[in-house]
Order: C-alpha cells, then structure tokens, then sequence
C-alpha cells in the first residue's frame, strides 16, 4: 500500500524548500510594491531563472502563489499558537488551521481556483508536486506533537491524508457538489480532520 512514505525523501523535501525560497522571494518583491518578472524573483532568491522555471512554469502561477502566501501566511502560524500555547494539543492546532484558512477564504480561493487550473493544464509536463508546499508545513507544524507517538510512515500518511480535508480543494468540492454554506464547510472539515487523527493514533496504539 502506497501510503506517501517515500515523499519525505531528501529530495522531495529539497524542492520543497527551494520552491518556498522562490515564493517568499516573490513574497518580499509584492510587499515592496514592485510587479516582478522572472528574472526579478530569481535574482531575489539567489537562483538562475531555469531553476525558477522548473518549479513555476509560469509567472501567473507564481504571483498567485505568493499573493496565498501574504493574504494567509501570517494569520495561520499565529491561530495555531493562540490555540496551544503548550505545543501539545494537537486537536485544538489542527482545528485553528482550518478555521485560519476558512477567514480568508473568500480572498483566497477565487485565487486557489486560478492556481488549481493553472497546475492542472500543466500537469502532463512536469513531475513532483506542483502545488501545496505551504498546506504540507502547516499540516507538518499543526500535527508535530503527535509526532513520537507515530512511525514515520504512519505520520507521512496522516499529513497526506489531512491534506486531502483541509484547502482549496475541500472548499471546492464542499462548495460546488455538496453546496454547503461556508459555516458547514468548515465544520466539516473540522469533523474529517479530527476523526482521521484519531484513526492513526488508535492503529498506533493497537501495533504497541
């Protein structure tokens, strides 16, 4: 059973670290109120343009990237704080996530659309993810201190399964098929996320 082990490799966590320079590059050049080329963000990043292109085949999708990132980043990592000053309820960081995500969702999904099709049109050319970096290190963050309690394989699978609950997706298919109010959206996602955690602790514990 394939179960997203072999993604936390050391290479596929390196082109998630070089995919995030690139992006808050991008990040810093919007805030300084420039409208940046390619060449600009490579510049900015301390890498060639090719590099860029291999993780961005198109500026549009990186701009839209870095706009998520600014209208969202912040207000994330600071509602999983408030929610666990402890570090160590893991339930509690998981559900302030959703509930960060969901107060700007309607900035940012009308963006997460754009991107979503933007990477979909794209998917044949290109290997590896093609989006979600951010989502996989708020997740990481959000579920670290379960961490111990869990193998690495069965930590990988619950932060690829929480990532199929949680983001523009979820929104999108709780919007356009189930039609769910935003409110409904949320609780659900809530409900999904908090049930799959309990899975994997409860089949942890059951292997000893």
């Amino acid at each position: 059973m394939t179960d997203g082990s072999d993604d936390e490799s050391g290479r596929f966590r390196q082109r998630r670290r070089t995919r995030a320079a690139i992006v808050d590059a991008t990040m810093r050049l919007l805030e300084d109120g420039a409208q940046p080329t390619i060449t600009d963000i490579a510049e900015a990043a301390d890498m060639s343009r090719r590099t860029v292109y291999l993780h961005f085949p198109n500026v549009d999708q990186l701009l839209i990237d870095a706009t998520v990132g600014l209208l969202s980043a912040r207000s994330v990592a600071d509602a999983v704080a408030a929610a666990d000053p402890g570090g160590r309820d893991v339930h509690a960081r998981v559900e302030a996530m959703i509930r960060a995500l969901a107060e700007r969702v309607s900035d940012t999904l009308p963006l997460g659309r754009q991107l979503i099709k933007l990477t979909v049109a794209d998917a044949e050319s290109r290997s590896g993810p093609r989006r979600g970096y951010r989502r996989i290190d708020w997740i990481e963050q959000a579920i670290e201190p379960v961490r111990d309690q869990l193998s690495p394989t069965r930590f990988a699978r619950l932060v690829s399964a929480l990532s199929v609950t949680i983001g523009w997706e979820a929104e999108v298919v709780l919007a356009d098929i189930r039609d769910l109010p935003s409110d409904d959206r949320v609780a659900t996602m809530v409900w999904a996320a908090h049930a799959l955690i309990d899975r994997a602790l409860a089949e942890a514990a059951l292997d000893g």
